[in-house]
């Protein structure tokens, strides 16, 4: 029989239709993502610095200047961006309705000047040095008092929304805070005033004494599949020690943080053949002190990082009710996962 569970942080119900019961292979339906040989068409390859804007940070060998060959991982601003730095805010009303002006900013961090690489063909101190960066643009943007919100994500896959192949993530600094991420913080904040204890803390300690929905622990960090999974596949990578902010990590957290992440990416492509996904970085706003803001998020939040394979089509009643259909319990994706040899 199918299962209602309901996800003990925003309160949002998930239908895990267990009915319907889908393995792996129910979710292959194409051809293996293959990086193409257009390299030397491509704005992120090293060479093509010209095609894109001017670099805001990187990570350079010695004696290389900025916009030139020699990089290592490049930030750029995205070309077509969502949000721009410049300017005010100009909230203002329009009748009834409310309107602000697009300020942010959004920067493309290229992970590799090799145009055939992704996460999972990284060693781990490169991908450190990609970690490293997500951190260091975090850490700038928040000297900027106007930005509220940072998320780092990655779109790997034609099927996950990325518009070029050539390994790369995003990141958004957002002047507001988003809805979902007010729904965290607020579900965080609940728990934390009845338990006086962090959410994700305790689903830490609850998922390792369980066992059932573990994929991998390490000394700094746990893989799981949620409770509540709205995707088959879904895992989350938590820290063990609490901390609101991923850009308090520490060099060997982030070291860490690289060996469990490019693992699970790398059990997810071989069980899925590649699939495309999305991953999104959950952190803690900025804090920046104003009137009715709480004062307890650096002990009720909890930062984390969020792997959604794109092997299921979200419908009608996805759409029309809020709800979630997980055709794979994440009991049966944590076992697949676990078992799996990197």
């Amino acid at each position: 029989m199918s299962e209602l569970r309901k996800d003990p942080i925003v309160g949002r119900w998930v239908i895990i239709s267990t009915e319907r019961g889908k393995r792996p292979a129910d979710f292959i339906h194409r051809e293996r993502l293959k990086p193409s040989k257009l390299g030397h068409l491509c704005p992120f390859c090293e060479g093509n610095e010209d095609k894109t804007p001017p670099e805001i940070y990187a990570l350079r060998n010695p004696d290389t200047r900025p916009n030139s060959p020699g990089w290592q991982v490049r930030v750029v601003a995205n070309k077509f961006p969502a949000l721009r730095l410049g300017g005010d805010l100009g909230r203002r009303e329009v009748g009834m309705f409310d309107m602000m002006n697009g300020i942010g900013a959004h920067e493309v961090i290229i992970e590799s000047p090799d145009h055939g690489k992704t996460l999972t063909d990284f060693d781990l101190p490169h991908l450190k040095k990609v970690l490293s960066v997500y951190k260091e643009r975090s850490l700038d943007l928040k000297k900027n008092q106007r930005l509220k919100y940072i998320l780092l994500f990655k779109n790997y896959g034609q099927d996950a929304g990325a518009s070029l192949e050539h390994s790369h993530s995003q990141l958004i600094a957002t002047s507001i805070i988003p809805k979902r991420i007010k729904e965290k913080l607020q579900g965080a904040k609940r728990y934390f005033d009845y338990k006086q204890r962090c959410i994700f803390c305790d689903i830490i300690h609850q998922e390792i004494d369980y066992g059932v929905r573990i994929i991998g622990v390490s000394h700094d960090f746990v893989a799981i599949a949620p409770f509540a999974a709205r995707f088959p596949f879904e895992v989350w990578i938590l820290p063990r020690r609490h901390s609101p902010d991923f850009d308090r990590s520490s060099n060997e957290e982030l070291r860490g943080l690289g060996k469990i992440l490019r693992s699970i990416l790398r059990r997810l492509s071989r069980v899925l053949n590649n699939p495309s996904y999305n991953f999104v970085l959950h952190v803690a706003p900025s804090r920046s002190p104003r009137r009715g803001y709480w004062q307890t998020i650096d002990k009720d939040y909890h930062w984390h990082l969020e792997i959604m394979p794109r092997i299921v089509k979200t419908g009608g009643f996805e759409w029309g009710t809020g709800f979630y259909i997980n055709p794979t319990p994440p009991e049966e994706t944590a076992t697949y996962l676990r078992e799996l040899q990197e």
